[in-house]
């Protein structure tokens, strides 16, 4: 059988109902919780994890919570209310800005920003964005700055690796701030936390560590991000979040997940990625993808890359065990 397209399909009714059985298993009976907090933003996976949630709990039993803060768009709470209107949960506001502001988060993060472009300011946005992974040659993951003024003059850099490195550690403290406020809620009400990362987030290790990769269940883990979109579809997700790109909604300037971190199309790079599972030949998958073989061997050693230098985030912690040995 050829490799095509369709590979990626799923059967989102029985799909649904395996994550469904999953998650009343889960909280249920392994973390004996009554219910569950689910942070939503107004994207796709949020709305997708509370969608099953509320299927496997009842609505009565979830609990939305929208966390914006002085960088998130505003669309962002928007839709999340929307969403939480439309299955019926509890809709708990909690405005992260202050919280921001007492861990150094904008200060930190616009001194490196500065050491780059010393003009810049509150009035400007940012963003950090990669060069995408399909141009011919070999394509580094080399990060670059891109700053905007108030008049709409956009300037970029590359970044060194100090103040990337800075930038990043600071705009962290959102995703840590956030995880803490959801297990506020989910421990007032002896309920779970539920997170949403879907397999190219997990994976490819684009979430922060203790951040919003902390959670007591992933229900979408397993799923490529256009698998996920086809349960949206399923589950009758609002049509402006399923068309809305998917963003990463932590910087000030408009910046989405590809620009930041995937660097390509997530119907491409699901494609190649699931035909490097399988060891579909390289000229099939390119053939499926309808790309250039030199422009399917960058994406795929992209990918090989992101799994291996993130490794890290998703190994517990390390511990000395009984009787262990420990050579220096």
């Amino acid at each position: 059988m050829p490799f095509t397209r369709n590979e990626l399909d799923i059967d989102p009714a029985q799909e649904s109902e395996r994550i469904i059985a999953f998650i009343r298993q889960t909280i249920g009976r392994q973390l004996r919780k009554r219910g569950a907090v689910v942070g939503i933003s107004g994207g796709i996976d949020s709305s997708v994890c509370l969608a099953l949630t509320v299927q496997a709990l009842g609505a009565g039993r979830v609990v939305g919570i929208a966390m914006p803060e002085a960088d998130s768009n505003p669309e962002s709470a928007i839709l999340a209310r929307k969403l939480a209107r439309q299955f019926g949960v509890q809709f708990i506001v909690e405005d992260m800005t202050a919280a921001q502001i007492g861990f150094g988060t904008y200060h930190r993060r616009d001194e490196a920003i500065r050491r780059v472009f010393p003009e810049f300011d509150p009035t400007y946005k940012a963003k950090i964005v990669l060069p995408g992974a399909m141009e011919n040659g070999k394509v580094l993951n080399v990060f670059q700055l891109t700053i905007i003024s108030p008049e709409g003059e956009e300037k970029t850099e590359r970044i060194p690796p100090a103040e990337y490195l800075q930038i990043v550690a600071a705009s962290n403290f959102k995703q840590r701030s956030r995880m803490a406020m959801l297990y506020y809620h989910a421990e007032r009400l002896n309920y779970a936390v539920v997170g949403t990362g879907n397999k190219n987030e997990h994976e490819q290790g684009f979430f922060v560590k203790y951040g919003d990769g902390g959670a007591d269940l992933k229900p979408i883990a397993h799923l490529f991000k256009t698998q996920v979109y086809q349960l949206a579809e399923y589950l009758n997700i609002p049509e402006e979040i399923r068309k809305r790109p998917p963003t990463t909604d932590t910087y000030s300037a408009e910046c989405t997940q590809e620009e930041f971190f995937f660097r390509v199309p997530f119907e491409i790079g699901d494609l190649v990625w699931l035909g490097m599972e399988r060891g579909v030949p390289i000229e099939e998958i390119a053939r499926a993808t309808g790309i250039t073989i030199e422009q399917t061997q960058n994406i795929m050693r992209d990918i090989r890359q992101k799994i291996r230098a993130t490794e890290y985030l998703r190994m517990e912690p390390f511990h000395i065990h009984q009787n262990q040995e420990v050579n220096a």
